[in-house]
């Protein structure tokens, strides 16, 4: 995809194939808390295609910065003054949630990057036109568990963030603690902007948790984790997988050592068995990346920005079948042919999406790994 201008009054681009007929939109954050998810995510929109089955694409992508009141403004944008055919984003669950109305008013197909089941579940006329990328958080969370019962963690606490991605994660792991004989002793939130969490560390150790689960994002998530090490705490801290990123890592420092997370398998690609389904596709995608935009670049961000495009490939050709771009018509045959895609092979996972699931992932997108040393290691079940 080329880069050919800036939008005005905006840190964000479009890019444009020529005779393009197909218009895809983007509402990600480039600035604000959240922008290292949009940061990956850009970069991995660049590496989209011109063209798809002869259908030129035109892309315009907007920062919403890290801001729901944003996020929608850019949906009303991208969907009145760029009449788009499909929208992808935003990056977050309170900007995606935040989208749906204005999603659902201009009746156009939306390939959204936050994470919480919440975003496409429970099925209804506001969601039947949002699909998503990342698996639901009981995808992520049933990994975790499986994880805990296994090494002998009863006990558990919970610290993160007060909005939706975080009440997502407690909710899912309320829902599967007993499955898996985990009773959870303490629930503590913090801001995406606070500078201490001390107060609810120490709420959370006064439980004596054997693990503690932190359910945030990016670099703020390495808050708690320094704060739970500072505070003398030697059980078992266990990530979201949003929080695999080197800039937390490099934040966080010795303290994640010993954290564990789930995550998709291309973060630990080189190291999973060659028999899982995902590991060449990934090591080909990073292979590329960093090939682009250097090494050690690569996350999980780029992984879930590309699959979106994956996604599109399989889907914009049928929908050309049916109607022109441009057209209310058109827009609802890519609805149905999105809806349609089976057995589709991306970096986060093997994509079957159904009327009734628009995340269409199971656990086969979500593998342990340990940090040490700055690094990810992968753990056999």
């Amino acid at each position: 995809m080329k880069l050919i201008k800036a939008l005005a009054c905006s840190l964000s681009f479009a890019a444009c194939a020529a005779g393009a007929q197909v218009k895809v939109g983007a509402t990600i954050p480039l600035t604000g808390p959240v922008a290292m998810l949009g940061l990956g995510q850009q970069k991995a929109m660049q590496m989209y295609a011109d063209k798809v089955g002869g259908l030129g694409i035109e892309y315009v992508v907007l920062d919403d910065a890290s801001d729901t009141t944003a996020a929608v403004t850019n949906v009303k944008k991208l969907t009145a003054e760029h009449n788009v055919d499909v929208i992808v984003g935003s990056s977050s669950t309170p900007q995606c949630l935040a989208m749906l109305d204005a999603i659902a008013q201009a009746e156009v197909p939306t390939i959204c990057l936050g994470s919480a089941s919440a975003i496409v579940s429970p099925m209804d006329d506001k969601r039947k036109w949002v699909f998503k990328i990342p698996p639901n958080d009981e995808v992520w969370i049933e990994g975790m568990a499986r994880h805990m019962k296994a090494n002998g963690v009863h006990r558990l606490g919970f610290i993160g963030f007060n909005d939706a991605f975080g009440e997502a994660w407690l909710q899912g792991m309320n829902k599967l603690a007993a499955k898996y004989g985990i009773e959870m002793v303490a629930a503590e939130r913090y801001g995406r902007t606070d500078s201490s969490v001390v107060a609810q560390v120490l709420k959370v150790l006064m439980k004596k948790p054997d693990a503690v689960l932190i359910a945030a994002s990016g670099t703020p998530a390495a808050l708690p984790t320094m704060t739970l090490r500072e505070r003398g705490f030697k059980g078992k801290i266990y990530l979201n997988a949003s929080i695999a990123t080197k800039e937390f890592m490099d934040t966080a420092g010795k303290a994640a050592d010993g954290a564990l997370l789930s995550i998709g398998v291309g973060l630990v690609g080189e190291q999973v068995p060659d028999s899982n389904p995902l590991k060449q596709l990934n090591l080909d995608f990073k292979a590329r990346y960093e090939e682009k935009f250097g090494k050690g670049s690569f996350n999980i961000f780029a992984m879930q920005g590309y699959d979106a495009f994956r996604i599109l490939e399989r889907a914009l050709p049928i929908a050309a079948k049916a109607a022109k771009p441009g057209t209310r018509e058109f827009r609802l045959a890519l609805r149905d042919a999105i809806e349609s895609v089976r057995d589709l092979h991306g970096n986060t996972g093997i994509y079957n999406f159904s009327p009734s699931d628009h995340s269409g992932l199971d656990t086969r997108a979500v593998v342990m790994a340990e940090i040490r040393d700055k690094q990810l290691n992968y753990v056999p079940e």
